[in-house]
């Protein structure tokens, strides 16, 4: 009789105390799938986004990065005036751009008056003696050293004259004629007033630059020739060059040419410039 009885009591405090575990575990077990779920779900999702996520934040992230300005470029495209250049490439490459316009060329007025409608900054590429002439000619009208003073500086008025707009000379060849103070000092003295002079620096001898700052004239000298190797990769070299130059001195002057090759690495790369905290300038705006 008290053996019945004392399993009738154990049997129902058994039942009920897994009754109640069970009922316990359920909630645990319904927040353990949960969480299982969840990190499945996040696992796939980065596993599907990262390229996004990581291109987003590095788009967002260029202006910051670039946005400090590290110096100024001022780049002068010689030679201009000739068929078949590509000058309307060229227009597109930086709103501040100078072209250096070749006075004895066929098209020196008519591209003169083109650039200077569009806002572009225009000089006289003056034709000037080199050391090897007459084997290499700067063309008609160039300043010789077999002339007089005044008839030196009749062909500088002349040659000024045939390029409209001009705001600033630099020298076209002249290699032999920059060098030589009589011949320089002519030169310089027969420019309109106001008109500045940039040194070509055709060779390491010229005295240009030296002496206009003596007459008080506006004056500044290139730093990198951009396409004495007229290829893309030798220009973009040059070009690295002269961002280099224009990072440590603050301002730079580039010259280059109308070839298509200095056109096409210009283009491509004056936004790379930019964004780099590299600013274009006008020649005028820095002569001093």
């Amino acid at each position: 009789m008290a053996g019945r009885v004392g399993r009738r009591n154990v049997t129902p405090r058994q039942s009920s105390f897994r009754t109640v575990a069970l009922l316990m575990l359920l909630p645990v077990a319904g927040v353990l799938l949960f969480l299982g779920w969840r990190f499945v779900r996040d696992v796939g999702s980065r596993r599907t986004t990262p390229v996004v996520e990581d291109s987003a934040i590095a788009t967002h992230a260029l202006p910051a990065k670039h946005g400090k300005r590290r110096g100024d470029i001022v780049l002068i495209l010689d030679d201009v005036g000739f068929e078949h250049q590509p000058l309307a490439g060229a227009m597109t490459i930086d709103p501040k751009v100078n072209f250096s316009v070749l006075p004895n060329s066929r098209n020196a007025a008519t591209f003169a008056n083109e650039l200077s409608a569009r806002g572009f900054e225009v000089l006289c590429h003056l034709p000037m003696e080199p050391d090897d002439f007459p084997r290499v000619s700067p063309g008609p009208g160039a300043v010789l050293m077999n002339m007089t003073d005044g008839a030196i500086a009749a062909a500088t008025r002349a040659n000024v004259a045939a390029v409209p707009h001009a705001r600033g000379v630099n020298n076209h060849m002249g290699s032999r004629a920059t060098a030589d103070r009589r011949v320089m000092t002519a030169v310089l003295g027969a420019l309109p007033p106001g008109m500045y002079f940039i040194d070509s620096r055709t060779t390491a001898a010229s005295v240009g630059e030296a002496l206009a700052r003596q007459m008080n004239i506006r004056t500044a000298a290139r730093n990198v020739f951009l396409d004495d190797v007229p290829n893309e990769e030798a220009i973009r070299r040059q070009l690295r060059e002269l961002e280099h130059e224009a990072a440590s001195r603050g301002v730079a002057v580039g010259i280059g040419h109308m070839y298509p090759a200095t056109i096409r690495v210009l283009t491509h790369d004056a936004p790379l410039l930019r964004a780099n905290g590299i600013r274009f300038r006008r020649s005028s705006e820095v002569v001093n």
